[in-house]
């Protein structure tokens, strides 16, 4: 295997290129970047800072990564970006990294696909296989879990979680956690519901699947006290790790409030 620059790519000395990696017409490699195998820059790619990028990635014209974070408390210090393997980034996607303020790292995972236009700010923590769709916008210090699905035109307000499988609708104003495998949508949003879609697609077995509905219908029920439905779904559910998963992240909520169903008695 070989490495292929085209001659009008300016690519650092420094930069650590990894054995079949194409560097298209006029891209940027500046000289802390690392590009692991096969990684295809496919033209007017800007690649900054200490920016990791793993094997079998593929970015299209106009992404740009590693440049300085939009927070005005970073003052310059050391900062990195690290992108997992397989990822696709669409045209125009930008990615900042950490801020020497808070945690100096943005990650995203592996299998990710982000589309058009879409913005991951400062501070990012993107699990395996999440959607970002076009023009999606996540601000600073947002969590997102495996197998998200963002939809078009989105804004995740800083600090939010997205818990796993969850499902964002296109234009939806997220300013509250949500819960792994919710469906929220609306602006303001509500949860609307179980993402059934996303559950059976990532192969969760029909018993498991009807246990975290079960699970949902109990937590956020109109009768009763919220805390109360909580202990009572772990205890009925003890043994369901996907519903645990789900509790602990109702309990561990910490800067945003959780999204919840239009109705839902507190």
């Amino acid at each position: 295997m070989s490495i292929d620059i085209h001659p009008s790519a300016f690519v650092d000395s420094k930069a650590q290129i990894a054995d079949g990696v194409k560097i298209g017409p006029l891209c940027v490699v500046g000289p802390d970047v690392k590009l692991a195998k096969n990684v295809r820059l496919i033209s007017q790619v800007n690649i900054a800072g200490n920016t990791e990028i793993g094997a079998d990635c593929t970015f299209y014209p106009f992404v740009s990564l590693g440049h300085p974070p939009q927070d005005f408390k970073h003052k310059g210090g050391p900062v990195s970006l690290k992108i997992g393997a397989r990822t696709t980034l669409r045209e125009l996607v930008n990615i900042h990294p950490g801020t020497d303020a808070g945690r100096p790292q943005t990650i995203i995972g592996d299998d990710c696909y982000f589309m058009v236009g879409t913005h991951v700010a400062h501070e990012g923590k993107v699990g395996n296989k999440v959607v970002l769709s076009n023009g999606t916008q996540v601000g600073g210090c947002v969590t997102i879990d495996d197998e998200v699905v963002i939809g078009g035109l989105c804004a995740v307000h800083q600090y939010t979680r997205i818990g796993r499988n969850a499902f964002i609708g296109g234009m939806t104003t997220v300013v509250k956690d949500v819960i792994p495998f919710g469906i929220s949508v609306g602006n303001r949003q509500q949860l609307t519901g179980l993402n059934m879609v996303g559950l059976k697609r990532s192969g969760f077995a029909h018993e498991e699947i009807h246990e975290i509905r079960s699970a949902y219908k109990l937590i956020f029920a109109s009768e009763g006290n919220f805390q109360d439905r909580l202990r009572q779904a772990a205890d009925k559910y003890a043994d369901n790790q996907q519903v645990a998963k789900m509790i602990e992240f109702i309990k561990t909520q910490d800067k945003r409030p959780i999204c919840l169903p239009d109705g839902a008695g507190l």
